[in-house]
């Protein structure tokens, strides 16, 4: 366990785990997604947009 000065000890706790384990089936569903529909744009757009949710599901601010 990291000590309190740590620059990334919120990484270690419970809540970040669990966004991390969000943002893991996130990713999961829309890469079976991409896959059922390979349409580079589409893929690009469910990209983009997964990318942009998982910033701002494991944003420290929220």
């Amino acid at each position: 366990m990291p000590s309190q000065e740590d620059s990334h000890s919120r990484r270690y706790s419970d809540r970040y785990r669990l966004k991390r384990s969000w943002v893991k089936n996130l990713w999961i569903g829309s890469s079976l997604l991409m896959l059922c529909f390979p349409l580079m744009p589409f893929v690009l757009a469910v990209g983009l947009l997964t990318s942009f949710l998982s910033f701002a599901i494991l944003d420290e601010t929220a």
